[in-house]
């Protein structure tokens, strides 16, 4: 059984994206994904709520851990309905943090691979250079599987070598963007982080990136310039029934100028080989980080804050959230880890060698 988030079209179920735009407006053919989960004996089980558009306007799903916390966005409903046992996998996708942040708020795994790697047709978009679908499951093990169904050209990560006989090279990006996490996220990653090196990883500190701030507006750029085109049919003759936060940000693309959009697609192209280029310098398997700013937000009126998944996402790299222990408030707290560009394969070869550590390490003395 599979929950769908309500961007990406089944046959036979109405498409919403979370507005109130007619369902007849949006309609389209059955998303690749489905088609192939269907092929692999899979059985939906409904569509799960999204933020509107997958923007930030949220829905109305409440976080099952505690149910006056948001569970994040915008693939809310798709990380609340594994982590409530009602499916054991369901369908997301991120443009920014919109699978890595639920993940972490609901205490489920998630994985966001390499953009491109699962086949984004028949999924509504936002940014279609950012947009990607991933997956949630309550572990590794039943979401790898699944993994292997979807990616495109998926390899069994022990070929070669790839995996097999020796644990990743982790490292912590120090600096100005692994400073955005609150105080208790980045005390309980640290921990974590110590228990990882106990256990035989090695852990490596490593400042990166430097022009954190420059990244965060232009991905902006990008997101916005691209949500305002995705929209340009749509918009102008439904505009009335977009709720406000998503009005603001197509109003904010459609400011934007094709000059200052393609000067952004450079700096996009020239991090991401600022980002390999650091891995191979430093011989990193896995950059590690707190999966979110903190434990999800108290309220429902904010999907909470994507900015842990900013730079790997902005890069297209393939990222997987893992519960990671829990606040002081009982509430999930998740560590990322990030693979480079394509390595979707060891990442999740590698990731329940990282999975039991952590959960040795959350469980009661």
């Amino acid at each position: 059984m599979v929950g769908v988030k309500d961007v990406v079209h089944v046959d036979g179920m109405p498409t919403r994206a979370g507005s109130d735009v007619p369902a007849e407006v949006l309609a389209g053919a059955e998303a690749s994904v489905v088609g192939r989960l269907r092929e692999a004996g899979a059985l939906v089980a409904g569509k799960t709520v999204t933020a509107e558009f997958a923007v930030t306007a949220p829905g109305p799903t409440r976080n099952p851990r505690h149910l006056g916390h948001t569970p994040g966005g915008s693939s809310s409903g798709s990380a609340a309905a594994v982590a409530a046992g009602m499916v054991p996998l369901a369908v997301g996708t991120q443009t920014i943090g919109s699978m890595i942040r639920p993940a972490a708020y609901c205490g489920v795994v998630g994985f966001k691979p390499t953009h491109g790697r699962i086949p984004s047709d028949g999924v509504i978009p936002n940014a279609p250079t950012f947009d990607t679908v991933g997956l949630f499951a309550p572990d590794v093990a039943t979401l790898a599987p699944a993994a292997a169904v979807l990616c495109h050209g998926w390899r069994a990560s022990g070929e070669g070598g790839e995996t097999a006989g020796r644990r990743p090279v982790l490292a912590l990006p120090l600096g100005p963007y692994l400073d955005r996490a609150d105080a208790e996220a980045r005390s309980s990653f640290e921990e974590r982080a110590g228990h990882l090196a106990a256990a035989g990883f090695t852990v490596r500190r490593v400042p990166f990136p430097d022009d954190f701030e420059r990244v965060v507006a232009e991905q902006r750029v990008i997101n916005r310039y691209e949500l305002a085109r995705s929209h340009a049919v749509w918009f102008p003759r439904h505009g009335e029934r977009y709720r406000e936060q998503t009005v603001a940000a197509i109003r904010e693309g459609q400011r934007m100028s094709h000059d200052a959009y393609a000067a952004a697609l450079r700096a996009r192209a020239d991090f991401r080989e600022r980002l390999v280029a650091a891995m191979d310098r430093d011989g990193i398997d896995l950059w590690i980080t707190p999966a979110a700013t903190g434990p999800a937000p108290y309220g429902l009126k904010s999907t909470g804050n994507s900015v842990m998944s900013l730079p790997w996402s902005y890069a297209g790299a393939p990222a997987l959230a893992l519960p990671a222990g829990r606040a002081a408030n009982s509430l999930p707290l998740g560590v990322q880890c990030v693979a480079r560009p394509g390595a979707d394969e060891r990442l999740l070869g590698w990731a329940p060698d990282v999975e039991s550590v952590l959960v040795g390490a959350s469980a009661p003395v």
